[in-house]
């Protein structure tokens, strides 16, 4: 049974796993700011129904039900203003931030075990899984066994000059740019954990901006290959016909999946459940 809550000011979405038991998986879902751009809009759009894991979709901060006053449109217009002072950062950093103890009040909520944990994002919400591999799962003491990665940010640089040839160029200053690296995973490569390395699977859509996120994507495949002793723990798919997104806008409620989104899912169930059970 679905369970909505709020576990230390965070929202979140649940399922439970089929089999109730202390060592049952936890797989941990970050949406995004594009189309599904809520918990609720990313639960119904990657289900992950066929595992038997809690699956838990955990609301970005600005997103949902935390978003400013005037709702999306507002979010849209601070980003315009400034769209790493005003979005990516204190979205990105918030939710990472938030997580240690919003996961302690899971724990409480909902009963969650020891079992191994796996980690689902998407675009940004793909950039705080990565930024939760690297710098807080030993913190949290996660055992992170797998990710999946959706239409990823992988270089935040690249991101913000894909969004300039559209709507202008955006200029780091020192403040930024300290921000920007700590978003470039392809520099931070080796940063990824070494000792059981974390199953990666990256999910591109054919039709995303190839200089933004489709490169970048590839980079860090490449740079990871590198360095991971089990090359079949590393994938890049892409997905034919897909963008950025994988739900119909606006993205806000949950809506019927799409063709892409079936797809995604069946590619995130199928990596997740080969690792989750190992």
């Amino acid at each position: 049974m679905t369970t909505t809550g709020v576990a230390a000011g965070v929202p979140y979405v649940a399922v439970p796993p089929s089999t109730p038991r202390p060592d049952a998986p936890v797989v941990l879902v970050w949406h995004l700011l594009d189309s599904p751009r809520t918990e609720r809009a990313m639960a119904a759009a990657l289900p992950l129904a066929d595992l038997d894991a809690w699956r838990v979709y955990l609301g970005l901060p600005l997103s949902g039900s935390r978003l400013p006053e005037g709702g999306l449109d507002a979010l849209f217009a601070r980003a315009m203003e400034d769209v790493v002072r005003n979005a990516h950062r204190p979205i990105a950093l918030g939710a990472v931030e938030e997580l240690p103890a919003s996961y302690a009040a899971l724990r409480e909520q909902l009963g969650l075990g020891t079992g191994p944990v796996a980690l689902v994002g998407g675009s940004l919400g793909a950039a705080v899984a990565q930024l939760v591999l690297l710098e807080a799962a030993r913190p949290l003491g996660l055992d992170i066994v797998a990710a999946v990665l959706v239409s990823p940010v992988v270089q935040l640089r690249e991101v913000l000059a894909a969004i300039g040839r559209e709507l202008g160029e955006y200029v780091l200053d020192d403040d930024t740019a300290g921000f920007a690296d700590r978003l470039d995973f392809v520099a931070r490569a080796g940063e990824f954990p070494a000792a059981g390395q974390p199953a990666v699977r990256i999910v591109v859509g054919s039709e995303d901006d190839l200089e933004g996120f489709l490169a970048p994507a590839q980079r860090l495949r490449d740079e990871l290959a590198v360095r991971y002793e089990d090359p079949d723990r590393l994938d890049l798919v892409t997905v034919a016909g897909m963008g950025h997104g994988f739900a119909e806008e606006p993205g806000l409620e949950p809506a019927p999946q799409t063709e892409c989104a079936e797809v995604v899912d069946g590619l995130a169930v199928a990596w997740l459940a080969r690792f989750l059970d190992s």
